[in-house]
């Protein structure tokens, strides 16, 4: 059984590297398939075509800066015997021979796919030199993600990135605290309403004098003391938005006021100076990424 698509490699080899005690995320840092283990050792990469070629080769060959752990995956398929990507004898040597390990999926139409481990990495081979600091940011990004988002495989889809995930996290805390000024204030002009309502039961003698010596004490204020209105026009004007520090704290995100600012998204909009209110698009990300909030604001 032919597969269409190598993302369908993805979740039998999720599944069998599992049982092995890893824990799996797919496309971290342009790696198909990386697994940690809690015993410190070297991350496992696996790289995913449907069929052996030299790109599959070069790609786990570059790969061996990162980890010494490098595995090739591929299709088995049954009715391609004769085929050069099925000389399965050969294919293991010369992936021995440069320190990678090979594996297949063979797939059924009644039963699960079968994983196979046709050669294992050598990692007894020198490490290679440059891939240090490339290695500590596939780690950070491995660690930064709070679950498995992708499909290992995928090209030409949006991919759940760590930097993606605190995004999420800064848009739902500002989503959240909007929606709790907004009922603040409901709560506010309701109370208004009905101080106006019990004002206009009143007999309408009283209810006119006590608004004429109300407004004349305002007026004498203001007119002695000018810079409460300047005031009350610069409260007015930050009561919208919300600052950076606020989502900060409510996300859980130290660099907050970063993802605000870069707006990589297009999801927020700066209001005035240090406040921030959630455009269209950020709302939408929240609805198509919901999963994801889900899961991220579990551990905040």
């Amino acid at each position: 059984m032919a597969v269409r698509h190598e993302t369908e490699l993805y979740a039998p080899l999720k599944v069998f590297f599992e049982k092995q005690g890893y824990e799996i995320k797919g496309e971290v840092r342009t790696c198909d398939l990386v697994g940690i283990r809690e015993n410190g050792e070297p991350p496992l990469i696996v790289e995913m075509k449907k069929s052996f070629n030299l790109a599959l080769l070069l790609q786990g060959v570059e790969r061996l800066k990162l980890s010494p752990s490098v595995y090739l995956a591929v299709e088995r398929n049954r009715d391609k015997k004769g085929a050069v990507n099925q000389r399965w004898g050969e294919l293991s040597g010369l992936c021995r021979r440069l320190g990678l390990g090979l594996i297949t999926v063979t797939f059924y139409k009644t039963k699960a796919p079968v994983v196979e481990v046709l050669a294992e990495p050598d990692e007894t081979l020198p490490a290679q030199r440059g891939g240090g600091r490339r290695r500590e940011r596939l780690l950070y990004e491995f660690h930064e993600r709070s679950g498995d988002y992708n499909t290992g495989g995928s090209t030409g889809v949006k991919l759940v990135t760590a930097y993606r995930e605190k995004a999420l996290r800064v848009a739902l805390a500002l989503q959240e605290a909007e929606a709790e000024l907004q009922g603040v204030r409901s709560a506010r002009g309701s109370a208004e309403r009905d101080d106006v309502t019990a004002a206009a039961e009143q007999p309408s003698e009283f209810a006119s004098a006590a608004m004429a010596e109300a407004e004349q004490a305002g007026q004498q204020l203001l007119a002695a003391r000018p810079e409460i209105a300047a005031a009350g026009s610069a409260a007015a004007e930050t009561s919208a938005g919300i600052t950076p520090a606020e989502l900060r704290k409510r996300s859980g995100v130290p660099g907050a006021a970063a993802i605000l600012q870069h707006n990589y998204y297009g999801w927020f909009l700066r209001i005035t100076r240090g406040r921030y209110t959630l455009t269209k698009g950020g709302h939408a990300a929240l609805v198509e990424y919901a999963a994801v909030t889900g899961n991220v604001t579990a551990g905040v």
